[in-house]
């Protein structure tokens, strides 16, 4: 059976998952801001999840419709045939209701109605009328989206976001995720051959996440998901080899990497950073193919040429306070210049970033961090020569 699928990403990064979608063979049937919605059948949820690095979760639309009084969203809602996807016992619930210039706003509103519509629907469908719902077999959580009075309800196949690779169990203020990690890596044209230094690595996401990349490591092989424990909509044979089919991947990614690692480099004048970065590392199996070392950003040399510096310096609102950022942001740029034919991106809210990085952008692209607006700034270099 086909569904429609929806990807959420960051603002600013449609154009990384709806690339990384196509290359898993899927169609892409619709690109918004923030989602990219695609066409699959069970086994697309299965590889979305764990294949897919940029978006946040995998959700599969339910339903979609206009409503602009809550009787019309209760009637919305009860017409659509939930006992096709939820069953008897399902534990279903709205996780997350948001409304944009939308005259239905009230996300308790849209819990206790969409709630109420979904449950007198299943006990009409399965002719248990006025029983009580068990709600004690799999999780269907339900997230949905008013715009412009068109609602959109879609079932979280993913529970936990997408981003919780399951490295990460030592983290640092301010950290960058890794769905927005990675998809600042694709927006370059960095590949396992080139060089990468993170000069500001933090707990290691952008060197992380560059390795698993370089490795062909799907970033949710060692997770479960919600919909691993759904038995109306999906076999579980197809979860098996989805799993199988990243293993090999991997190993293949990896003998590709056998004749020499990849130079990834992160640098922190911090040692608990590092020491978080390094524990990441190991548990990301990245461990050895990545240099994580204590240093300055005003050390910051490498003596190859056409690499790549991919960071997220402090900007003010996080560990270091503004008035540092001058200093510190002139010492980027000065090394920066200093680099042979290299190439700089650098992801930051500070406004005055570019004044202090010595030059304009070549490129620069709004990117949404959750809900601050940020800055992807991009100094392109030469293009190594063809051999």
């Amino acid at each position: 059976m086909k569904y429609e699928l929806i990807a959420p990403c960051h603002f600013g990064t449609e154009s990384c998952t709806k690339k990384e979608i196509s290359q898993l063979g899927y169609e892409i049937t619709e690109v918004s801001d923030g989602k990219v919605c695609f066409a699959g059948d069970a086994g697309a949820i299965a590889r979305g999840n764990i294949f897919l690095r940029t978006t946040e979760r995998i959700l599969l639309k339910a339903a979609e419709f206009e409503a602009m009084t809550w009787d019309e969203l209760f009637e919305a809602v009860y017409a659509c045939p939930w006992e096709e996807l939820i069953p008897w016992d399902g534990r279903f619930w709205v996780a997350k209701a948001n409304s944009v210039r939308s005259k239905l706003f009230s996300p308790k509103d849209f819990q206790t109605i969409i709630q109420k519509a979904i449950v007198k629907r299943l006990q009409k469908a399965y002719h248990r009328e006025g029983e009580r719902l068990p709600m004690s077999g799999a999780e269907y959580a339900l997230r949905v989206a008013a715009y412009k009075d068109r609602i959109t309800i879609g079932i979280d196949t993913s529970g936990e976001s997408l981003h919780k690779r399951g490295y990460r169990k030592m983290t640092v203020q301010a950290p960058i995720t890794e769905t927005l990690a990675s998809a600042l890596i694709m927006l370059t044209p960095w590949n396992r051959d080139r060089i990468l230094v993170d000069p500001f690595c933090g707990s290691g996401t952008f060197c992380i996440e560059a390795a698993m990349m370089a490795a062909n490591i799907a970033p949710g092989m060692e997770r479960n998901f919600s919909a691993t424990r759904w038995r109306n909509l999906m076999d579980k044979q197809l979860w098996y080899d989805a799993y199988d089919e990243a293993r090999e991947k991997k190993a293949d990614g990896l003998r590709a990497l056998a004749g020499g690692r990849p130079d990834i480099q992160g640098y922190d004048i911090d040692e608990e950073a590092l020491k978080a970065a390094r524990d990441n590392a190991r548990l990301a199996g990245v461990f050895d193919l990545i240099h994580l070392q204590q240093r300055d950003v005003a050390s910051l040399s490498h003596s190859g040429k056409y690499g790549f510096i991919i960071t997220n310096p402090p900007y003010g609102e996080r560990l270091e306070e503004k008035k540092d950022l001058p200093v510190l942001y002139k010492a980027l740029g000065d090394r920066y210049a200093a680099l042979d034919d290299w190439s700089m991106y650098v992801i930051t809210a500070w406004e005055e970033a570019e004044k202090y990085l010595g030059r304009k952008a070549d490129k620069n692209r709004k990117i949404y961090n959750g809900m601050m607006k940020t800055y992807f700034y991009s100094y392109l270099g030469p293009k190594p020569p063809k051999n």
